[in-house]
This record gives structure tokens, C-alpha cells and sequence, in this order.
């Protein structure tokens, strides 16, 4: 089994890592977080068998208090269960054994003497039932599991503080004040199970994920107005059949082998990496139609049912999903006519490290086919059979008029305000939306592929774009938008 995940040491700050240590190899089949809702699920049944176990006791222990605090009055109380001649018994101060009525009269001393003896024996006995004994309870027996190798694992519930059942000493494990129920989180801390999940910090967790029918419908594009430009233009590129790939992104890490610590899909541009420059892109050949040598990448999604990339240093693992289908639309502005990008703009859009940046800049967008109306920012969808699941990604398009690129590949292109017009000062220019399609493994099983520190969180789905368009080429592009036309 490989090692467990040791430390990861990387830079927070902007787009780019600068060191990642000490990851060990993992298997993708660990890494699959279906596996860990079902742990999960295991977990949070034996903490209500163990509460509800010790709730009975309880319940059991006052109940023979009870009884026997009605026992102690009763000084002359028949022992075997004969209730019936109870109280002629107790008038006539007769013994508790019938067989012995005839001697009333001559052992009356003794059948007192008895009845102090008996009240003695009771009152020893601490006025209550013996407690269960936890070992006898074989609900108790099951609190411990055992994992994938037949390993003992502990419970949500174990290994707390004073071993109170997850009621006293679980603040750490559950974030849940304590009350022995397992609940999802965010960031959670590593257990001390000798047989720790060597997958477990690497993400996503089952609380990643959302049914597609609890997001509720909303609408993406605003209202195009009189004045606004309807038409589209789409670019055929494929789908990255020819396997393009690599961990590069010269846009935010010029001149680096594995600056984006993440694979990379790419359609368009043959020759994108690390060291491209807008001479190299120019100068090579595309997998696009009528001549559009523009780069288009994001990262790939996984399943992670499969036991594919395990040595990956930094916790990339499982099967590369590539996309059925890749659509490359340009949109129009929803108030005014667009401009031609400029050759060789650079943009960006989403934020490869909104889990720990924060969402400002974060752009993501899952749904599924059927259900493109319900779009999450921040969950994977979980969609029906026959339903794939899809990614939008929108790039900014109010362009400053002078720059191809900024310090931080963001301010030169800004996105459109609330209602669909660029800021004073920008101009309008074709606004491309990526939108991407999967079939995934049912259930919580597949995720995109990120930092390590981001634990593969959808949240910072992101996407890159460099347009090498021929001159003439965007031309035709900015006349389909703004004369209405799909193209």
C-alpha cells in the first residue's frame, strides 16, 4: 500500500506553486470519495447503535431503580411472584412461603425476624439493578469495523477523549460540538488510525458533491437589450483526440515545466507548453478549423474509480476523462455591438486556488445535459443515467483597448456588470464561453484535477485562452455576433 500523504509545502499566493514535497504515491480506488460517503455512512450508523445502546441502559438501570425502591416499603413482599395473596399476607402477617400458614400463631417472632433479615437484604443491594455489562451487548461488539484490508478501523465515534462515545471528546473528528453524529468537513484532520486512508487529504469529500435537482434554477446570461449583440460564433477544435496534455501554463508560468501542478487538456494550438511564446504559436499548426490557431485549455477531469497515475507527486490519480463534446462559442454583449480582440490577448477566467483564495475570482460552472438551467459554482453535480456532466466556463470580455495581458492576466479584460454592460472605459469584445461535456462513473467518483493544497475542489474549476486567430478570420467572427448571426 502506498505511502501515506506527508506534507505539502506550497506557495498560496497567485496562481502558481512554487514547491510541492513529500506526496506520496496513492491509489485511485482510495481516492474514490463513494467509498468514503459509505465509510462515512458505516460510521455515523455505529455512532447511533453505540448512543442508542447506552441510551436502553440507561433507561434500563433507572427502571430497576424504580422497582426497587417500591420493593423496599413492602416489608413482607412475596419474593417468587405470588402478588395475588399479597396483602392478606401482609394483614395477617403471614410468611412469604404458603406452606407454612399453619404455624401463624407460633412463629410470628419468627416471620418478623425473617422480615427485618429480608429488608436488610434488600437495602444491600444499593437500591438499584446491577448495571449491563457493555461486553454482552453485541451491538457494543460491532462499534468496531474493518477496513479494506480486514484492518481494524475506528469509528467516528472511538478513540475520543475518555472514551465517552463521541459525547464528550469529538469536537476534533466531527466539528459537530461533541454530540457523537459525524458530519461532513471541509478541511478535516487527519485520524489516528493506524491504517489512515492514505487518500484521505487529498479530496474531493462526499460534501463536494450535490443531487442536480437540489440546485435551483436560474439564469445565466442577462437580458439582451436593443442595442446588445445576439449573434454567436462557434470554433471547431475537437476534442483533444490527439491527447495533447502536459502540467504547463505559459500564460501564468512562462518558462516552467509543471508550473500548473495539474494536467492540462488543450485544443487548438499543437504546440502549447510551458515556453510558448506568440512567435511559437503563430508559427505552428492547429487542430481548429479555418485557420484559428488559438490555444484553448483547462484542466482534465478523472475518474477516480481507477488505479491510473498512482505515482503522481502531486495526488493527480485516477482514469483522464476526456470530454465528449467541446463547444467554443463567442457571444455578443447584452447593451452594445462587440470589437475585435486583439491578436495574441491572453485571458483567464476562474481562480485554480479559489478554496483557499477565496471566491472572488471564481468562475466555475457544473451541471449536467437536461438540467442546464441548474448550475453550481462550488459543488459537483451528481446527475442522472443517461445525463453527462457538464462544465461552463465564461471568460471576461471588456477589454481596456490597449493591453493583450495584466500582472495579474486580469485587469486588462474584465468581466461584464450585473446587468450585462461593460465598465466606462473597456470595450465590448467576443465573450468566449467554453462548455464541456463528460460521462462519468455514477456516484461521487470522478473530480478535476488541481493544486494539491486545493484538494480538488470544484470551486476552482478554471480555463485558459490565447487568441491566435487570423486578423481576417476574427473580423468574420465580430460580423456573425453583431449582425445576429450563428455562425
Amino acid at each position: 500500500m502506498a505511502a501515506a500523504v506527508s506534507t505539502l509545502a506550497v506557495v498560496a499566493s497567485g496562481l502558481v506553486s512554487a514547491a510541492v514535497i513529500g506526496v506520496g504515491p496513492a491509489l485511485a480506488d482510495h481516492c474514490d470519495p463513494a467509498k468514503a460517503s459509505q465509510e462515512q455512512q458505516q460510521g455515523q450508523r455505529q455512532n447511533r447503535n453505540q448512543n442508542q445502546d447506552q441510551g436502553q441502559q440507561d433507561q434500563d438501570q433507572q427502571g430497576q431503580d424504580q422497582n426497587q425502591q417500591q420493593q423496599d416499603p413492602n416489608q413482607n413482599q412475596d419474593q417468587n411472584g405470588q402478588n395475588q395473596n399479597q396483602n392478606n399476607q401482609d394483614q395477617n402477617g403471614q410468611d412469604q412461603n404458603n406452606q407454612q400458614q399453619n404455624n401463624q400463631q407460633n412463629g410470628q417472632q419468627q416471620d418478623q425476624n425473617g422480615d427485618q433479615q429480608q429488608n436488610a437484604d434488600q437495602q444491600g443491594q444499593g437500591g438499584g439493578a446491577a448495571v449491563l455489562d457493555p461486553a454482552q451487548n453485541p451491538d457494543e461488539q460491532n462499534a468496531e469495523t474493518f477496513g479494506r484490508r480486514n484492518r481494524p478501523t475506528r469509528s467516528p465515534d472511538q478513540g475520543n477523549n475518555n472514551g465517552n462515545n463521541g459525547n464528550n471528546g469529538n469536537n476534533g473528528n466531527n466539528g459537530n460540538n461533541g454530540n457523537g453524529t459525524a458530519s461532513p468537513s471541509p478541511s478535516p484532520t487527519a485520524s489516528n488510525d493506524d491504517d489512515h486512508n492514505e487518500c484521505a487529504d487529498l479530496g474531493p469529500f462526499v460534501e463536494d458533491f450535490v443531487n442536480i435537482r437540489q440546485i435551483a434554477p436560474r439564469q445565466l446570461d442577462a437580458r439582451i437589450g436593443r442595442g446588445g449583440s445576439r449573434g454567436t460564433f462557434v470554433s471547431q477544435c475537437g476534442t483533444n483526440q490527439n491527447r495533447h496534455n502536459n502540467p504547463d501554463n505559459f500564460i501564468v508560468a512562462p518558462g516552467v515545466s509543471n508550473g500548473a501542478h495539474h494536467l492540462h487538456d488543450y485544443v487548438g494550438n499543437l504546440s502549447t507548453d510551458g515556453f510558448s511564446t506568440d512567435e511559437s504559436l503563430a508559427a505552428a499548426g492547429t487542430t481548429c478549423r479555418q485557420g484559428d490557431k488559438s490555444t484553448y485549455f483547462w484542466p482534465v477531469l478523472r475518474d477516480r474509480k481507477v488505479d491510473v497515475n498512482t505515482e503522481d507527486a502531486d495526488g493527480n490519480v485516477g482514469q483522464v476523462l476526456r470530454a465528449r463534446n467541446v463547444t467554443l462559442q463567442f457571444r455578443g454583449n447584452a447593451t452594445s455591438q462587440v470589437v475585435a480582440m486583439p491578436r495574441f490577448l491572453r485571458l483567464i477566467t476562474g481562480d485554480a486556488k479559489a478554496a483557499t483564495n477565496g471566491t472572488a475570482n471564481a468562475r466555475a460552472g457544473w451541471s449536467c445535459t437536461g438540467f442546464q438551467n441548474r448550475i453550481s459554482p462550488d459543488k459537483y453535480p451528481l446527475c442522472p443515467r443517461g445525463s453527462q456532466v457538464v462544465r461552463i466556463l465564461d471568460f471576461p470580455s471588456c477589454w481596456d483597448g490597449q493591453n493583450t495581458d495584466s500582472a495579474n492576466h486580469r485587469t486588462h479584460v474584465v468581466f461584464p456588470g450585473q446587468g450585462g454592460a461593460c465598465p466606462q472605459g473597456t470595450k465590448a469584445v467576443p465573450a468566449l464561453r467554453m462548455t464541456l461535456t463528460y460521462n462519468v462513473p455514477q456516484g461521487p467518483s470522478f473530480a478535476v484535477d488541481s493544486f494539491p493544497e486545493q484538494k480538488h475542489n470544484p470551486v476552482t474549476d478554471h480555463a485558459d485562452f490565447a487568441n491566435v486567430m487570423p486578423d481576417r478570420l476574427m473580423q468574420f467572427v465580430v460580423s456573425c455576433i453583431n449582425r445576429g448571426r450563428r455562425c
